[in-house]
């Protein structure tokens, strides 16, 4: 028969248990803690980047961002006020030099520049008239003057024929007077008609100036005209890719409004920016390295605009490669703009850590430990980083993301 165990036997044993269960957790979480303890105090290689500290030329260069762009791109606007009537292409279509876009009305436009061309033609009529009505003028006072021409040479016969039938006492005085007077006064008349011919000339030669002045401005107003009419007719200018275009049929469109875009998708530039206090360093024909993820290409800064905008300069590169496969409208790249070059300068590679000349805390691998030393840096390039103090030739620095170990002073390196 079993015996029963007193309740206080069993409370006992419970607490026993329970102890020793207890004993056990503990024993595991300081086995966890202790196990993470270790591992955070240590770092594998294969998490880690790491740089030789060497002596070198460094290019010393300014950071931009930039972006990808077609290096050629035509905007296409509204030369006048219409509305869209068709639509030819769209967006992402490629087209050729002179191919139809799209097609805007035209109606009061060709009606305007077929009204200034018969104004046009109404000018030169009256042009031509105007310079055969000065030509009568001026040839009806020339035989006016050869007339007077003719009367002068009577009189002065008349008066040759006075003076020698006085000189004969066939005549008197008076009458030689009266015929001198006369041929004077031809003389006069006879000058007087050369002046008013001349004046008539000038004034003949004046107003035509005026009208083929006037012809002139109306040719350019027509050719205007012309022109507007044939940029209203939406055509490519090139042969590219249409990259946007305004399809909405039958919608109105005011003078100067963009509604097209036409580009060149096979080669590409970079349209950069960097903060104005950099604008000292930037300079026209400057070398800049274009970094798409591991991609560098060269190039040449242009087109550096004077003006800041946002606390920002803009400024364009050229590229020595502007056709590479890896390039795309719209894409995202760093920009490094050379403007100086120092030389047996102390350096480490270039990496995230870096964001500007001062002071750091690097990593540095000693032995089986890696230990976190103050450095001060000074310029950089694309590739190295100047290092002013706190380093020496030939050390080994880790230049890869250290921030999870921010609170720590020392690590040791475990085997991979």
């Amino acid at each position: 028969m079993d015996r029963k165990i007193p309740l206080s036997e069993k409370r006992k044993e419970q607490r026993k248990q329970i102890l020793r269960y207890g004993a056990i957790v503990v024993g595991i979480v300081i086995v966890i803690l202790v196990i993470i303890s270790l591992l955070e105090g240590s770092i594998s290689t294969k998490n880690m980047i790491i740089g030789s500290v060497d002596k070198g030329t460094i290019e010393i260069t300014v950071n931009a961002s930039g972006k990808v762009i077609p290096q050629t791109e035509e905007i296409i606007v509204s030369p006048i006020n219409s509305r869209i009537l068709e639509v030819y292409k769209n967006a992402g279509d490629s087209v050729s030099a002179g191919e139809p876009i799209l097609k805007l009305e035209l109606a009061s436009i060709e009606t305007e520049y077929k009204q200034k061309v018969d104004e046009k033609e109404m000018k030169k009529s009256k042009l031509i008239q105007s310079q055969i009505s000065l030509d009568n003028s001026i040839s009806e006072l020339k035989m006016k003057m050869q007339v007077k021409e003719m009367n002068l040479k009577q009189m002065l016969t008349e008066l040759k024929n006075e003076q020698y039938l006085d000189s004969i006492g066939a005549s008197t005085s008076d009458k030689v007077r009266q015929a001198a007077l006369n041929y004077e006064v031809a003389k006069l008349e006879l000058q007087q008609l050369k002046q008013q011919i001349e004046n008539q000339r000038k004034n003949a030669d004046a107003e035509v100036r005026v009208q083929q002045l006037d012809l002139s401005i109306f040719e350019k107003s027509l050719s205007e005209s012309a022109r507007l009419l044939k940029d209203s007719r939406i055509l490519s200018p090139q042969k590219a890719t249409l990259t946007y275009v305004s399809n909405q049929i039958g919608s109105q469109v005011a003078a100067g409004t963009q509604i097209a875009i036409v580009s060149d998708l096979s080669h590409f530039k970079v349209e950069a920016e960097v903060a104005d206090s950099y604008a000292e360093r930037l300079s026209s024909g400057a070398k800049a390295i274009i970094k798409i993820g591991q991609l560098q290409l060269e190039g040449t800064v242009v087109n550096i605009t004077p003006s800041v905008k946002n606390g920002v300069i803009n400024f364009t590169v050229m590229l020595k490669d502007p056709g590479n496969s890896r390039l795309r409208s719209g894409l995202k790249t760093d920009v490094y703009v050379t403007h100086g070059i120092q030389e047996e300068a102390l350096r480490i590679p270039n990496s995230s850590y870096y964001i500007g000349a001062g002071d750091y805390e690097l990593w540095v691998i000693n032995n089986n430990e890696v230990q976190k030393k103050k450095v001060k840096l000074g310029e950089s390039s694309f590739e190295y980083v100047e290092v002013i103090s706190g380093l020496k030739e030939g050390e080994q620095v880790i230049v890869s993301d250290m921030s999870q170990y921010k609170n720590k002073k020392t690590l040791k390196i475990k085997a991979n």
